[in-house]
């Protein structure tokens, strides 16, 4: 065989290979992360419910995922709206302790720099301090409304007695068929709202203090 031949030969080789390289499995198949479990699920719908709407409603498993769902909204809704606060409180800092413009006439010393650092901080302190009540207040404005109204499935409600209440903190409360019934709760329907916890938590509370 020539020596052209071969050099041809070996040159298709190793196209082949690396043709075969690129549509190789781990070079063709993407990855995806595995689906997030759903928080809430469909139930039949109750007689008192619009019919329009169908005859399911999504709701939460039982009490414990609603629980650590509006937990988990709560915290992040908190978060971002301190996250926010962070930048306006550092605009807010910097134009409170910018200099006065006939300062910038005769140059800032390192003793102006000093100044205007330190005022930075104590005003940037002072918003965060404040900020961070407005956002809890805020989160706690945005997450009661929906989580209040939403559905929890009543299934587990009755299999469950160690069904701990919503903001309980005390472990030994637990809810029983009396005390949901007696706040509303219809416990031969498929769901029930989430202003039940809230209402049995508050009745708890109070009748701690």
């Amino acid at each position: 065989m020539a020596k052209g031949d071969e050099e041809e030969e070996e040159e298709a080789e190793a196209m082949r290979g690396e043709g075969a390289e690129e549509y190789s499995a781990s070079a063709t198949v993407v990855p995806f992360d595995p689906p997030l479990p759903l928080l809430r699920g469909p139930v039949a719908a109750a007689a008192d419910d619009d019919p329009a709407a169908g005859p399911f409603v999504l709701a939460f498993r039982d009490a414990r995922s609603w629980r650590l769902a509006y937990r988990a909204a709560e915290s992040k809704v908190r978060e971002q709206c301190e996250a926010g606060a962070r930048v306006g409180c550092s605009i807010t800092a910097s134009n409170k302790c910018r200099p006065p413009w006939w300062k910038i006439l005769f140059g800032n010393s390192a003793a102006d720099f000093a100044d205007r650092e330190r005022c930075e901080e104590r005003e940037m302190a002072l918003c965060l301090a404040a900020s961070k009540e407005a956002c809890i207040e805020f989160a706690k404005e945005k997450c009661l409304p929906p989580f209040r109204d939403a559905r929890i499935a009543s299934g587990n409600l009755l299999q469950n007695s160690e069904f701990v209440l919503w903001g309980s903190e005390d472990p030994d409360i637990s809810s029983n068929s009396e005390t949901l019934e007696g706040f509303g709760c219809n416990l031969g329907a498929t769901s029930y709202r989430g202003s039940v916890l809230m209402m049995s938590s508050s009745a708890g509370n109070s009748g701690k203090t």
